[in-house]
């Protein structure tokens, strides 16, 4: 041991101070929350970088990280606004990984079985084999019970009939009932890791989830997007709603070549260039590019 504090301490660290005053980019609060449904949440409960200049934003972090990368280059970019929407246009996604968020996340547990394949982030989940499942299940409004969408095998789309939609809802109350069942087996002396297995999957879990902006924002590309399923995109909004006003520039470049962007294919560029139909007979081709027609105007 004192061999190891000898090593250690003839290190000769300099602690170099900020070049101008900082300010705190989550104002010194502790967390910032918003409430999802009825019993979820979703909080932002820390930012990496914390502190920046006073009068600028996280996205500081981002041109920093750029302008080590790209050197000289950068210099023709004038203003960080435009460096940052540089980069995003052409996916110079590295230095958007320079910024980390950390989010506090409260949800049913089919949306965590949705959320958890997005694999790159560091999450630590609530364990029902330490700790007991509260008794708290989602359920949606009479008027969001959707019927099975006709051209998307794993979504919803319209509401079904009411009489349906009150069917539906009384089948959650009967899977609900069943946390009664688990509470008296653990009372029994049951474990819980495997009392746990027979409550459904709108019960309740949360968990730390701690990612990189550019994974986050692949993540909101996709959980945004009008064909995620509605609870998840809900989320999500909230999600964009909280890193808004750390990385505005970034946020903003995401809204206007990502989210409300369109990617097009060769055979789409054909077809807007000769006038001709897509040159496919793939359906699910020729959906997606009426799709973007209508979302382009035309």
């Amino acid at each position: 041991m004192s061999a190891m504090t000898d090593q250690t301490s003839s290190f000769d660290i300099q602690r170099v101070p900020f070049e101008s005053p900082t300010f705190d980019v989550m104002d010194g609060a502790a967390r910032w929350e918003i409430k999802v449904h009825e019993h979820g949440m979703i909080a932002l409960v820390d930012v990496m970088p914390r502190l920046v200049p006073q009068g600028q934003t996280a996205d500081a972090a981002i041109v920093q990280a750029a302008r080590v990368s790209y050197g000289q280059g950068t210099k023709k970019v004038n203003e960080d606004r435009g460096l940052i929407r540089y980069l995003m246009r052409h996916r110079h996604t590295t230095p958007m990984e320079m910024i980390e968020f950390k989010f506090h996340v409260v949800m049913p547990i089919f949306i965590a079985r949705q959320w958890i394949r997005h694999r790159t982030a560091n999450v630590n989940e609530y364990s029902a084999r330490y700790s007991v499942v509260p008794d708290r299940f989602y359920v949606p409004t009479i008027d969001n019970v959707r019927q099975q969408s006709k051209t998307n095998r794993q979504g919803g789309e319209e509401p079904v009939d009411v009489g349906t939609a009150q069917d539906f809802l009384n089948y959650l109350e009967r899977c609900h009932s069943a946390y009664k069942e688990y509470e008296s087996l653990l009372e029994k002396g049951v474990s819980r890791e495997l009392a746990r297995i027979g409550l459904p999957v709108s019960v309740y879990t949360e968990w730390y989830w701690k990612c990189d902006l550019h994974n986050i924002l692949h993540f909101l590309s996709l959980r945004m997007d009008a064909h995620a399923q509605q609870e998840i995109r809900d989320y999500a909004g909230a999600m964009f709603a909280l890193i808004k006003p750390i990385v505005p520039i970034a946020a903003e470049a995401f809204m206007d070549y990502v989210h409300e962007g369109v990617h097009m294919t060769r055979l789409e560029i054909e077809s807007l260039r000769t006038g001709k139909p897509l040159a496919t007979d793939n359906k699910r081709e020729q959906a997606e590019w009426e799709e973007k027609r209508k979302k382009m105007g035309l």
